[in-house]
């Protein structure tokens, strides 16, 4: 359910560069326009996380002008598999990078800032109001405190984070972005293997809103 507990939560986030990579993309690395709200949620547990409650992404403001630019990078195309490891420990072997390389476009966006509002929705087993987590998010915002490091999309694009001082400005774009990644349903067997749930994506004088009804379709 959604909280009750007041106004959304707010926090302003910021870094040089990210990548929301669209999931339709196989081989190359090509970024929504903005956050997608999976990763506003990734952002907001990195910050304060419990599992008596989820987050819920309400709106994201896009402070800065949209700017892309494109990077080549050398990546590994294979995983090493635990089996192989355990093999190569007996009998011999090795894993060379430099044999299974391919350069791969990215596409990522630069000098990007954003407001994220959301809401807190408790868990039926929570023990604690909601004003609780509220309050413990608001402090660790404020100190700059995380429970592991956020970033923009990309683990190699650091998120900066603190409160908004009330300045801050949605920039003026209106636009259809199209379908949006919403978020991922993860199957049961704990696989961690995801189906990608999407949205029609709109952005209103600068800003992203998440309908509702995405959430009530979770139950």
């Amino acid at each position: 359910m959604r909280g009750h507990g007041g106004p959304p939560l707010e926090v302003k986030v910021w870094g040089d560069f990210a990548c929301f990579t669209r999931p339709e993309m196989k081989v190359e690395r090509v970024s929504y326009p903005v956050m997608t709200p999976s990763a506003a949620r990734g952002i907001l547990a990195a910050i304060f996380w419990k599992p008596e409650f989820s987050w819920r992404i309400r709106e994201i403001l896009v402070l800065n002008p949209i700017r892309h630019f494109s990077i080549l990078r050398n990546e590994v195309k294979n995983k090493a598999a635990v089996g192989s490891i355990e093999k190569w420990d007996k009998s011999g072997g090795a894993y060379f990078a430099e044999d299974d390389r391919a350069q791969r476009h990215t596409l990522a966006l630069r000098d990007v800032a954003y407001i994220i509002k959301a809401d807190v929705a408790l868990r039926p087993h929570a023990d604690a109001p909601e004003a609780k987590y509220r309050d413990q998010f608001r402090r660790r915002a404020k100190r700059g405190q995380y429970h592991h490091a956020p970033y923009l999309g990309c683990r190699e694009f650091t998120a900066f984070f603190a409160e908004p001082d009330g300045s801050e400005k949605p920039i003026e774009l209106t636009d259809d972005l199209g379908r949006m990644l919403f978020d991922l349903d993860y199957e049961e067997d704990g696989s961690g293997r995801g189906t990608p749930k999407f949205f029609n994506a709109r952005l209103e004088k600068g800003v992203l809103r998440v309908p509702d009804e995405l959430y009530e379709k979770e139950g």
